[in-house]
């Protein structure tokens, strides 16, 4: 063979294997998810189900000592329950199996508190199973909330306690099939009935159930479960029960103790640090937003017209998901043990513009220019990736390029309000803050800007603009780039309103608060101001005299609603008097979950009664603080 050609097919023979091969993938960064996190968040959009003996008793928190017979929905549909929720576009459910009251909805071993006690299916039911059935019928997950406080168990506060919560942890882990999610509520320890000794048991939480053991019984039993605490060790909680994620909203975060119930020593609020999560965190933690379509968990009649409306749920889908966060939404089955109307037809709605906004990706067909290529290997790295809806296929750079360009021409102008973004987070969380601008009057003008990409990322635009012609600006990354995902959307025309829970419709231009000075700001109607305690000492009283002789059902209390949580009112007694001398006491309580859900607090009080006067004698707050009032009324 002539020596030039053998040396030219040898050197294309080289050339090719070389450059056919693929260019090596951009090294990971930072945390990274494991294989249940990034199913998690691949379906990020999910419902919590609180539903027990607080659904009969009309309270949130239950004492304790709730008869069991109490609980009797007669017309149970864990069908409908399930329909209803799966048409709004949810993907999960999370049955409150066992919340603080300690009765169980499945015929568990460890208790005698528990559904075969109560009328429910002649006392030999199982709600768990039911519910459970029904997911697995409508394609949706199911998972499991199992609280670790138990206000009925004797044994609560011993080790004798921690053995029983295995115990049934391991019922529920053993007997429902597959389980997605196991969630452990942060509330621990406190005051309740406990067998009949009615009193206060307080535990170390981060000592006492030996979190690390419970954790390794439930990745035995359920090795794709995703574990739910406060501080992880999976998901973290976003710190606040109001529907929202921080923005920024990092997928990693640094706690300072991994074990539940040991926030930070610093005195940093839990909340304030989770909510934005931490940037180059020390674990994967991705926040759940946990809040409820109701201004309560639980069911209550008197809050049938305070259901969230479809617009309201779609603006809070963009504070979580949007953020990268979860949406865990609550919705409490009535007493009837079906979805009340109300909200049955909200989910519907909110589940219609869900589906009619993504369901339509504005930038198919689209032609995107990069900057950079990774290795120029368009074969594996390329842009196309960028519109195939695949998480985990994505554009990349090479790894000394970390402030790369997109030039996006749509086949037409077209009009948009939303844009998604999404990284490949097998590869970490990598970009920081980005830029989006369109091009018109030839000319680009900047559009939007983000911060904090991960699994997915909304930017919601206030006004729907058109262009042809959209760039995108990487402006701050560590390291290379890898993004799986860019989306253009145009949500339906939606009414833009609001929901107060708060305001009291009650004349109060003639009240007087009698036996604190200064203290107006209680009365005064307008939630954003609030009278603040100058003592912490327990009990205090706050005297009304109303002007005249009303008919009262029920009175409420609204904490302060500044979101600092400093002195919110959890014990009380409500006293009435038409002479300012003789007092009668018509309802004595605590406000459960005050702190995490500082919201409006209506207590009926049975039979109505005629009184010009009330006491709101104040037993205790849930931090030990100055007790704060917003707004006191009754009605």
């Amino acid at each position: 063979m002539n020596k030039a050609i053998f040396l030219n097919s040898l050197f294309l023979l080289f050339t090719t294997s070389v450059f056919s091969q693929k260019v090596p993938p951009p090294r990971p960064y930072g945390a990274l998810p494991n294989q249940n996190q990034l199913d998690w968040q691949e379906n990020n959009i999910y419902a919590f189900v609180h539903f027990g003996l607080n659904t009969f008793t009309n309270k949130e928190w239950g004492y304790g000592d709730e008869d069991p017979s109490l609980f009797n929905p007669k017309d149970f549909d864990a069908d409908q329950i399930v329909r209803s929720i799966k048409q709004g576009g949810f993907k999960g459910i999370i049955l409150t199996c066992k919340h603080h009251d300690g009765f169980c909805l499945w015929p568990t071993k460890t208790t005698e508190h528990n559904i075969t006690q109560s009328p429910f299916r002649n006392g030999k039911g199982d709600m768990v199973k039911e519910v459970e059935e029904a997911c697995r019928k409508y394609g949706l997950k199911f998972g499991v909330y199992v609280s670790p406080w138990d206000r009925n168990s004797p044994k609560y506060g011993t080790e004798a306690y921690v053995k029983m919560y295995r115990a049934q942890i391991a019922e529920l882990l053993s007997n429902y099939g597959s389980v997605f999610e196991v969630w452990h509520d942060g509330a621990n320890g406190g005051d309740g009935y406990y067998g009949g000794a009615r009193e206060t048991r307080n535990i170390d939480r981060s000592t006492y159930y030996n979190w690390p053991s419970i954790w390794a019984l439930e990745k035995k039993l359920q090795p794709q479960a995703l574990i739910f605490g406060d501080i992880g060790p999976d998901l973290r909680w976003v710190g606040t029960e109001k529907g929202f994620a921080g923005d920024p909203c990092w997928q990693t975060y640094t706690p300072e103790s991994r074990i539940p119930g040991k926030p930070p020593t610093n005195g940093t609020i839990l909340s304030k640090v989770a909510i934005n999560g931490t940037r180059n965190g020390k674990y994967w933690m991705p926040a759940e937003v946990d809040f409820s379509i109701r201004p309560g968990w639980f069911w209550h009649k008197d809050e049938n017209n305070k259901v969230r409306s479809a617009t309201d749920l779609w603006n809070h889908y963009f504070l979580s998901v949007g953020h990268g966060a979860s949406m865990l939404l609550n919705i409490p089955p009535d007493t009837d043990g079906k979805i009340y109307k109300t909200d049955s037809i909200n989910l519907k709605e909110f589940g219609d513009i869900l589906y009619k906004t993504i369901s339509n990706n504005l930038a198919i067909g689209a032609k995107i220019t990069a900057s950079n290529v990774r290795g120029k290997d368009q074969k594996h790295y390329g842009t196309k990736f960028l519109l195939d809806n695949n998480q985990f296929s994505y554009w990349a750079t090479d790894d000394q390029v970390h402030t790369p360009q997109l030039l996006i021409t749509l086949p037409e102008a077209r009009t948009f309000d939303i844009i998604r973004l999404k990284e490949n987070t097998k590869l970490g969380q990598r970009i920081d803050t980005l830029a989006i601008d369109i091009w018109q009057n030839n000319q680009w003008h900047f559009l939007a800007g983000a911060s904090s990409i991960g699994s997915n990322r909304l930017i919601r635009l206030a006004n729907k603009v058109t262009a042809k012609r959209i760039r995108l600006r990487i402006i701050k990354s560590p390291v290379c780039i890898a993004l799986s995902d860019f989306a253009l959307f145009s949500q339906p025309k939606i009414m833009v309103d609001k929901i107060t829970n708060n305001k009291s419709n009650m004349s109060k231009a003639n009240w007087q608060v009698l036996n604190i000075d200064n203290a107006h700001l209680l009365i005064d109607n307008n939630e954003n101001t609030f009278w603040q305690s100058k003592a912490a000492n327990f009990p205090q009283e706050v005297k009304i005299d109303m002007g005249n002789e009303r008919t009262i059902h029920s009175f409420s209390y609204l904490p302060r609603q500044d979101g600092s949580n400093v002195g919110n009112i959890d014990q009380y007694k409500f006293y009435i008097s038409n002479d300012k001398q003789h007092w009668q006491e018509v309802a004595e309580g605590e406000f459960g979950n005050i702190q995490s859900n500082p919201i409006l607090q209506n207590i009926s009080i049975g039979k109505p009664v005629k009184a010009r006067y009330f006491c709101f004698k104040i037993l205790h707050t849930a931090d030990g603080n100055k007790p704060n009032i917003a707004e006191l009324s009754a009605q």
